[in-house]
């Protein structure tokens, strides 16, 4: 039986609020929403309510491609939970676990879609993943 959701995680070296801010401010959002080098995520919004939307560009620094990643929020629990439904019906939950150590423990649930492959978008998720873990340690 094929999957339908795939689950993918990192443990933050960050306390809950950085990460949270990372995750949710468009300013950070660019700097990490992408999945390799050859890609920029040149512009983001982010309207942090049940009901609001977000939407981040995501561009080949080449400019030969670039498409827009968004959705809408359906929960928000501040730093413990974030849920969107995307344009295209998927669901995405996210949590954020606050360690008690200074780390928080980031866990992302996404529907698979069938265009690509069930290890494609896993490895391309947890590659914008291991990008925000990065930038969050940094800031």
């Amino acid at each position: 039986m094929k999957p339908t959701a795939i689950t993918i995680e990192t443990t933050v070296n960050a306390p809950v609020e950085k990460v949270w801010a990372a995750w949710t401010e468009p300013k950070h959002i660019t700097q990490w929403a992408f999945a390799s080098d050859d890609w920029e995520a040149p512009a983001a919004t982010n309207d942090l309510r049940v009901g609001g939307t977000f939407s981040t560009m995501m561009a080949t620094k080449d400019k030969s491609f670039q498409f827009e990643f968004g959705g809408t929020y359906t929960a928000v629990d501040q730093h413990k939970r974030i849920d969107f439904t995307m344009g295209d019906e998927r669901d995405v939950h996210t949590t954020f676990e606050d360690k008690g150590d200074g780390t928080t423990h980031v866990t992302q649930t996404f529907d698979i879609e069938s265009e690509n492959s069930a290890e494609k978008q896993r490895s391309g998720w947890q590659a914008i993943l291991d990008n925000f873990k990065k930038h969050a340690e940094e800031l």
